[in-house]
């Protein structure tokens, strides 16, 4: 699971109390919260950094296809 520091930590779940109470006008606990963010980082975050690294990959390998695109004939 991701680690996060207690700072950001704090940051997200203020992030997610006020999510939860301007659209779905819930006040959460910072308890609750927590355990949304915990949910988060141990099954969405991974799935959401698998995906990055593949785009990554992807990208890198057009890349290194248009390098072959650079080389020189010999004569």
């Amino acid at each position: 699971m991701i680690e996060l520091s207690k700072e950001a930590k704090a940051d997200i779940i203020n992030s997610i109390k006020q999510f939860f109470l301007q659209e779905r006008d819930e006040k959460l606990s910072d308890f609750k919260a927590n355990i949304i963010l915990e949910f988060i980082l141990a099954d969405i975050a991974p799935r959401i950094y698998n995906q990055g690294i593949q785009d990554a990959c992807r990208f890198m390998s057009e890349k290194v296809e248009d390098m072959y695109g650079l080389e020189k004939r010999n004569r």
